[in-house]
């Protein structure tokens, strides 16, 4: 079984290539040549999802999956939730959207959080929902060098260190996203049987 996966991240891809069993093979966007940058134009992490999903299904005619992941700060309102990656401005990087959260968490006691990711897929033109959420915390500073994102600053519920600090395998077993491409793999296993 084959699938293109929406995105244009290179960490994102590794993390997913690392999960999925040998059964399901995936192709990145270069794979299929699609250079071109998708817009987020969604409100919530489920429609962006769907946005990138369903356009490599409509322009490229390939089974397709893609997801969304926001952080979810309790005291912010659920802040930065779906606008994560360019909470510090449109053109901004991962450190630059950590320092305006560490900033805006100054002299806070709540620090509750959670990353949550939406998985959307499309199979022969259906469309499936996946949704995976991790409880945490947000650190008063960075830890750790492996990871992405907000991967330095996010300690997970019931662990003693940061998902920067962790290998991937271990970040995969307990994280939002391995939590959604755990649901998305046993929905596909059931479906070749």
């Amino acid at each position: 079984m084959q699938f293109v996966f929406a995105t244009n991240n290179p960490n994102k891809l590794k993390e997913v290539q690392e999960l999925l069993p040998n059964s399901i093979k995936l192709l990145s966007l270069k794979d299929i040549n699609c250079f071109e940058e998708i817009a987020e134009t969604g409100q919530t992490l489920q429609e962006n999802a769907l946005i990138k999903a369903k356009y490599i299904y409509e322009k490229y005619g390939y089974n397709c999956f893609s997801d969304d992941t926001g952080l979810e700060v309790e005291i912010l309102n659920n802040e930065p939730g779906v606008y994560s990656a360019r909470y510090a401005g449109e053109t901004t990087n991962s450190e630059n959207n950590m320092q305006k959260l560490l900033s805006n968490l100054k002299n806070k006691t709540n620090r509750n959080a959670q990353f949550r990711t939406s998985i959307a897929l499309i199979i022969k033109g259906k469309e499936y929902l996946f949704e995976g959420v991790c409880k945490g915390e947000i650190l008063t500073k960075k830890q750790g060098k492996k990871g992405f994102g907000y991967d330095p600053i996010f300690k997970p519920k019931g662990f003693s260190k940061s998902f920067a600090e962790m290998n991937s395998l271990e970040k995969g077993a307990i994280s939002h996203r391995g939590k959604a491409l755990e649901k998305l793999i046993a929905f596909l296993l059931n479906k070749i049987d």
